[in-house]
């Protein structure tokens, strides 16, 4: 297990490390449909815990959900990567959406299985594919409406005052 606890470190750390590169308008942008979505995965997080639907035998602190190292690092600077890339081309982020989704759950939860950090108990892979792909589309929608109705951001005044 102690490779393992050094493998969740690197999975959480290594995302983090492509952040600068999303450009500080992006993040910002993007950020508020990231956030949202991390929410919503942690809240699916407490139901899946109760109904079984997977297992993570990994325990990183008490009362922590095991998922928060997937959640915090690839899930949340991958989700900003693809809003960077895709937002505005529906068809786009749900190609993208898909492939990443697909090598997840048809290839990293196998390996993950492997090193004793999650299982799926209640769910099937099938299941787990349809669930990423609803929550693709409340992430997208998200993002629309946070963009349709939030203020504009503030642009700095080109113009001096005398």
């Amino acid at each position: 297990m102690r490779n393992s606890k050094f493998f969740i470190l690197l999975l959480t750390i290594l995302p983090w490390l492509t952040a600068p590169f999303i450009g500080k308008s992006s993040f910002k942008r993007f950020l508020p449909g990231t956030i949202f979505m991390c929410l919503y995965v942690t809240a699916e997080g407490i139901v899946a815990e109760k109904k079984k639907w997977w297992w993570f035998p990994y325990a990183i602190r008490p009362n922590v959900l095991g998922e928060m190292p997937l959640i915090l690092g690839p899930f949340f600077v991958g989700s900003l990567w693809i809003l960077k890339y895709t937002f505005g081309n529906f068809k786009l982020y749900m190609k993208v959406n898909i492939v990443i989704d697909t090598i997840f759950t048809y290839f990293m939860i196998d390996r993950f299985k492997k090193i004793g950090y999650v299982t799926l108990v209640r769910f099937s892979k099938f299941q787990l594919s349809l669930l990423f792909l609803v929550k693709s589309i409340l992430m997208y929608g998200f993002q629309v409406l946070y963009e349709k109705y939030s203020p504009p951001p503030h642009e700095p005044c080109s113009e001096t005052i005398k």
